[in-house]
């Protein structure tokens, strides 16, 4: 299966029922008026794009029909393809420039943060990339022998330590294991823990003071990892890490799982983070790089179902 196949296939629930719903409607209605506005901007919000974006998308497309004097319903879902298109346009590179360059992955427990991580290494392996893991979620020993799992399959180096010992020393240790090793990347886990803010920040601070006094210059992606199936709920986890740490990335996983794909465009909308991964799978394989072009093809392709 092709990557644009991978991809539609993964979003064949979102594009199902959101899509679907909002195809039907217009072709319901045999003028464009406030009422066809009202409905689309309540398929939008069920479908996870979120109040704020939805109204976004909506005053949009007003503007266009009004400017490019459109009467036919037919042409919105042409014109909304171009809307959500844009919206999410953005930089969805990994910036890897500096050697070693450094892959600092958040997000809570059960997410698919591990799985994230061993799909990227395995990516960057692939690519001629050294990488090592830093095991530095020391709180679940399960994420540790997981990382182990991964780094195996993906030809990593893993750095560890034993449960309940301090992340930053895994950091500090995984960073002297790059230099002996000439590594490319760096790539580490955090603790999954959003509940307690305050314990979070003191760990991310103490990691990030000893990659910024090992590593000053090296270039730095942050991740959050957020499920896709919990809808507006990972935009509000999103949000939360945001005040925690400069978020340079998003990694959409279980989107294939979902009818909420709509979660995408309210994320990059609100906060104005690319997204740069979305799984779409259970294999190496199926963690995708996003291409806004590819997303929104796959999402409104409706043609062939």
């Amino acid at each position: 299966m092709g990557l644009f196949s991978k991809i539609k296939e993964g979003l064949k629930k979102t594009r199902d029922s959101v899509v679907g719903q909002i195809d039907s409607m217009l072709k319901s209605f045999t003028k464009i008026d406030d009422d066809l506005f009202e409905e689309l901007e309540e398929l939008l919000v069920m479908g996870d794009v979120g109040i704020n974006t939805a109204q976004r998308i909506c005053e949009e497309l007003k503007a266009r029909v009004k400017r490019d004097g459109v009467k036919d319903p037919n042409q919105i879902m042409g014109m909304l393809r171009n809307v959500v298109r844009e919206m999410l346009e953005g930089d969805t590179s990994l910036h890897l420039a500096t050697k070693p360059s450094i892959i600092l992955v958040i997000g809570v427990n059960g997410v698919g943060k591990t799985t994230t991580i061993g799909k990227i290494s395995a990516r960057l392996t692939r690519e001629g990339k050294k990488v090592v893991i830093a095991a530095a979620d020391t709180f679940r020993a399960a994420a540790i022998d997981q990382l182990a799992v991964w780094a195996d399959r993906s030809g990593a180096d893993l750095v560890k330590q034993g449960e309940g010992s301090d992340p930053a020393a895994v950091v500090f240790d995984a960073i002297s294991a790059a230099k002996s090793r000439n590594a490319d990347v760096i790539i580490c886990d955090t603790a999954g823990r959003l509940h307690n803010k305050k314990n979070l920040m003191n760990e991310l601070g103490k990691i990030n003071k000893i990659l910024e006094s090992e590593y000053p210059d090296a270039y730095r992606e942050t991740l959050v990892v957020l499920d896709a199936t919990t809808g507006q709920n990972a935009l509000v986890q999103a949000r939360e890490f945001s005040d925690v740490a400069k978020i340079s990335g998003i990694v959409l996983t279980k989107m294939d799982g979902t009818a909420k794909g709509g979660i995408a465009v309210a994320i990059q909308s609100e906060l104005s983070v690319p997204v740069k991964y979305i799984g779409v799978g259970e294999t190496i394989d199926d963690l995708q790089k996003f291409d806004s072009d590819e997303f929104v093809n796959a999402l409104f392709d409706t043609k062939t179902e």
